[in-house]
């Protein structure tokens, strides 16, 4: 199967590039707006306007450093991560301040106690990759001839900077220095140079030197966000991201039984106020709710519209500067912390019971939620306004036609009419940043993902699982490849009495494949079910079926268990609709031909072909996999007797 994760992660299109699309090479002539480029076929001559986030760069003919897979996120040590985030935050500043000097790269290089001529490599790695990965050290480990500080002198410097200089007494680096070299005559050991001192006095955040010294109000005015207002100055530089739970009774696709409620994940992009992402599911929100909104934010969005039959432009994708994201337990995990250091977006964590904080996101649930009241099987916002409306009687809609309606929504409404704050729509406000104005320059074109399909997998849930000679195991199922072969039964390379475990990532959507990283060619290869007859199913699925089989009492629950139950689930649900059309068509007949026929469905536009649960490349889909059948309180869910669509109650 064809590995991910060998070209560049984002690019940028300009006039004079070379590109390709559908294996046809192309150069760049014009820019004519945010998401199209006129460009002259290099073969033919003809020009022609192409869609920008289809554009590829075309290859070189010579290596570049870029076509050198990175390894994944998670595989960095914490301290070669910590030292790529340190070098990011050393030329932070110079990658703020587009007119920087020779002066002000040399002060902060001062600071980071490197020679000029450092930084600005850094500077020059981090702005043709535009991944931190890329400031971690090539070789791990110290140089040839270093000499490591013994564990009683780095106990001694610690509780020194700890005890001594980290105090409201504000002691110089001298002074800690004399404090140290105090210490370590009395512990007859030879101290350390005064260098390597300073260079672990200058290792501490500066926001902790601040609060630990005495001075917490400078740190909160230095390093805190402004709660009023976010300096957003150009599109994508703040992105803030929430969940609600959507005010509508869903039903599923077949028997459109109510199911219950939605949770909704959305980004706003605050300096234009266009929705940069989504995310539904009936899960509650959790960290891959937040990544797989992230990415799909990140990613171009033409695929994604095509797939569920929307018309209209949706311009928005590129690098995220900052991200805020609620500061509660389950959205944080390492997938989500590494994925978004890797793509050099801030993330700011939100504090609790801080509503201000979220205001601009805050206030577009608000607008959503409103459209949502309009429309069949409704909650409204509190009881007093659905008093006198059955909200699961009148339910009509599945998930993936809700995903729908909020996403032409946003697309051919929200993005179109003017918005109270900002004065204009949303887009003309993002194509401004982007292109500029007769006030303000544009930022450019936003760069693209070279692999969005990459892009998706480093924000997936991960897991490390051993390779068995069937292949690997995740929740009972078991994945194969031929390209487990040669790691299967591997021993740790320090303990052969330890089974190796590798890194694996999945989609919480479709977990008919995993992603195994291949530490040889450091590529993601998908591996599919070991019984490829098996049929694709969600996580959700999955664990509805664990769980069902736990409620039976069922301990001893392998794969088979677990297909057999999902097959015979399957095959009533089949049995179940041709009843239930066998029923309406007799009681059609049974009717008088004067009587009107039923209405259809509020909102049935939805593409039933369309598969919101499949990762294509290029667009991120938003939704996972909906239940198909509701969850009655009974033994057997399938064993009742299935009623005409006349006769449930239910107003189309």
């Amino acid at each position: 199967m064809s590995a991910t994760g060998i070209a560049p992660q984002f690019f940028a299109i300009d006039v004079n590039s070379v590109v390709t699309l559908e294996d046809k090479r192309y150069r760049v002539t014009h820019l004519i707006s945010v998401d199209t480029a006129l460009a002259v076929d290099l073969e033919s001559g003809e020009s022609s306007r192409l869609p920008i986030e289809l554009l590829r760069l075309a290859a070189t003919t010579k290596d570049s450093p870029q076509s050198k897979p990175p390894r994944d996120l998670t595989l960095y040590s914490a301290e070669e991560w910590k030292e790529g985030q340190r070098r990011l935050q050393a030329i932070k500043g110079l990658l703020e301040n587009p007119k920087r000097t020779r002066e002000d790269a040399q002060k902060m290089a001062e600071a980071a106690g490197v020679h000029v001529a450092t930084l600005y490599r850094w500077l020059a790695e981090f702005v043709r990759t535009g991944n931190v990965s890329s400031l971690v050290p090539a070789t791990r480990g110290r140089k040839s001839g270093t000499r490591l500080l013994t564990p009683e002198l780095e106990a001694i410097m610690d509780s020194v900077i700890e005890e001594f200089y980290l105090h409201k007494q504000r002691r110089t680096p001298d002074e800690v220095i004399e404090e140290v070299e105090s210490r370590c005559r009395l512990a007859k050991v030879a101290p350390p140079h005064p260098n390597t001192i300073r260079n672990r006095i200058r290792r501490v955040p500066e926001i902790v030197k601040l609060k630990r010294r005495g001075q917490r109000e400078e740190a909160r005015n230095r390093f805190s966000p402004i709660q009023s207002s976010f300096d957003a100055l150009h599109p994508f530089s703040v992105v803030m991201i929430d969940h609600t739970p959507v005010d509508i009774i869903l039903v599923d696709e077949v028997f459109r039984q109510p199911i219950g409620r939605p949770y909704l994940t959305l980004a706003i992009d605050v300096f234009s106020r266009m929705v940069a992402g989504l995310y539904l599911s009936f899960d509650p929100p959790n960290s891959a709710s937040v990544s797989l909104c992230l990415a799909n934010a990140m990613c171009p969005k033409r695929d994604y519209l095509a797939t569920l039959g929307i018309p209209g432009s949706w311009p928005v994708w590129g690098k995220i500067a900052t991200v805020h994201v609620d500061n509660a337990k389950e959205f944080q995990s390492i997938a989500l912390e590494r994925g978004a250091q890797q793509h050099g977006i801030d993330l700011q964590w939100r504090p609790p019971a801080t509503p201000n904080y979220g205001g601009h996101i805050e206030r577009l649930m608000g607008t959503t939620m409103r459209e949502v009241h309009k429309w069949p099987g409704t909650t409204f916002s509190n009881p007093q306004k659905r008093k006198g409306y059955d909200s699961e009687a009148e339910s009509a809609m599945t998930l993936l036609e809700l995903e729908v309606e909020l996403v032409d929504f946003f697309v051919n409404k929200y993005h179109l009419r003017p918005h109270k704050s900002i004065g204009v729509p949303p887009i003309k406000k993002w194509e401004r940043g982007i292109t500029g104005s007769d006030d303000e320059p544009g930022v450019g074109l936003m760069p693209i993902p070279g692999d969005p399909v990459r892009l998706q997998i480093d924000f997936m849930p991960l897991s490390t699982r051993t390779i068995q000679r069937y292949g690997i195991q995740w929740d009972k199922i078991t994945y194969y490849d031929p390209v487990l072969d040669s790691y299967i039964n591997a021993c740790e390379p320090d303990d052969e009495d330890e089974k190796q475990k590798y890194l694996v990532r999945r989609d919480p959507r479709d977990i008919s494949k995993i992603y195994f990283y291949d530490p040889k060619s450091s590529l993601y290869v998908p591996l599919p079910y070991r019984n490829i007859g098996y049929p694709a199913m969600s996580l959700y699925e999955l664990n509805e079926i664990r769980k069902r089989l736990a409620d039976e009492g069922i301990r001893d629950v392998d794969e088979s268990l677990i297909f057999e139950r999902l097959e015979r689930h399957r095959r009533r649900v089949a049995e179940a609709v041709m009843k239930s059309k066998t029923a309406r068509r007799a009681q059609a007949r049974s009717h008088s031909s004067a009587k009107a026929a039923p209405k259809q469905p509020a909102i049935s536009r939805a593409p039933t072909t369309a598969s919101a649960n499949k990762l294509v490349t290029g667009s991120v889909p938003a939704t996972v996999t909906t239940p198909t059948s509701a969850r009655p309180e009974v033994d057997d869910i399938f064993a009742q007797q299935i009623k005409p669509f006349e006769e449930l109650g239910m107003r189309r």
